[in-house]
């Protein structure tokens, strides 16, 4: 951005969220500010909301942004939902890539226009997860049981950025398995459910902040199942925990969610709820040296043992691992042998023969 020959600092800003504690992602706002600076633009924003009061800095100054960014959150979820679902059937190679960026483009058209009301915005993108539907129903697919569902969880972000994780997801379905991706909302759900805790600590019940929070929570669930409705058919045997206190209660035996914060949590409780949706194994993507990565490492043989020695395997990127293809392999040879013993069967959607 800062390379382009129209960029004025002046009427830029860039989005770094933060977060409290030890973990290094709160280095990346003042680092990213540090580096403009030092390259001379001063006037540009870096604008770091943070997780310790559920990023409601955001709000401050843009009364229905908070609300579009959650639309953008929730549709951006679907589609990529219906893109790893489909795209491992599909008969002609690239056509769930090529429905999933477009439906992308639109969402977020939809989601740029100025001076749309929010219950206007809803609507329209409703119309489009509703047409998002039928484009990836019409791509020429052969549903066939029995391929490793493979559950993706670890750090936020180098889970979800296919650059940074080798595009694990699709090396997984070359060697034959299908992936479940932790979504984005459900980090957002889980810092509703820590500001409300903290907020219960430290003001009780009855106080300003619980009711704004508790509208906001109420609000967010309201979109979510707008936009949800028209794909429910689809997505039976993919379904999300209906509240983020599911996943915690998971990981409770192993990391308790009042005493460890952090994707550490919802990565083991992820397994857990995966292993009882059916899935053939786990995977944990995290970046190198991550906390929660290690932590949860150390965990997962607990985990696995606990449901019926599931496969359960942590892999780290750092820019230089050369195996991943070797390692899939050899992971999903081991979630084939668990397929064959578990004790929690898969359900199908109706389209799958």
């Amino acid at each position: 951005m800062c390379r382009r020959p129209d960029f004025d600092p002046a009427k830029t800003a860039f989005l770094m969220p933060t977060a409290e504690g030890p973990c290094r992602f709160g280095q990346y706002g003042p680092y990213l500010r540090k580096l403009l600076d030092e390259l001379g633009h001063h006037e540009a924003v870096v604008f770091s909301p943070t997780s310790l009061n559920g990023y409601d800095g955001m709000a401050e100054n843009t009364r229905d942004l908070i609300r579009t960014m959650w639309m953008g959150v929730v549709a951006g979820d679907l589609a990529m939902r219906f893109l790893l679902k489909t795209r491992p059937y599909e008969t002609r190679a690239g056509d769930s890539d090529t429905v999933f960026r477009e439906t992308v483009d639109q969402f977020a058209e939809l989601l740029a226009r100025p001076d749309v009301k929010p219950k206007q915005r809803l609507a329209a993108l409703a119309q489009a997860v509703e047409r998002m539907r039928d484009r990836f129903r019409a791509i020429p697919a052969r549903y066939e049981k029995g391929r490793p569902l493979i559950g993706l969880v670890g750090e936020i972000f180098c889970r979800l950025n296919t650059f940074s994780n080798d595009d694990t997801a699709r090396r997984v379905e070359r060697l034959g398995g299908e992936c479940w991706l932790s979504d984005i909302a459900e980090w957002v759900w889980y810092v509703n459910w820590y500001v409300e805790q903290r907020t219960l600590r430290e003001e009780g019940r009855l106080n300003l902040t619980m009711l704004k929070h508790r509208l906001k929570t109420h609000v967010q669930h309201k979109y979510e199942q707008v936009l949800l409705h028209p794909v429910l058919a689809d997505l039976v045997g993919y379904e999300e925990p209906h509240d983020i206190r599911e996943v915690l209660a998971a990981a409770e035996p192993y990391l308790p969610p009042r005493g460890c914060i952090g994707e550490m949590v919802l990565s083991v409780g992820k397994a857990v709820y995966l292993h009882g949706k059916g899935a053939d194994g786990i995977i944990d993507i995290s970046p190198f040296t991550c906390m929660n990565g290690i932590i949860c490492e150390a965990i997962y043989p607990a985990v696995s043992r606990a449901c019926d020695d599931l496969p359960i395997r942590t892999c780290y990127f750092d820019g230089v691992n050369t195996h991943i293809d070797r390692d899939l392999e050899i992971f999903l040879d081991l979630a084939r042998a668990y397929q064959r013993r578990k004790k929690h069967p898969r359900v199908y959607p109706a389209y799958f023969a």
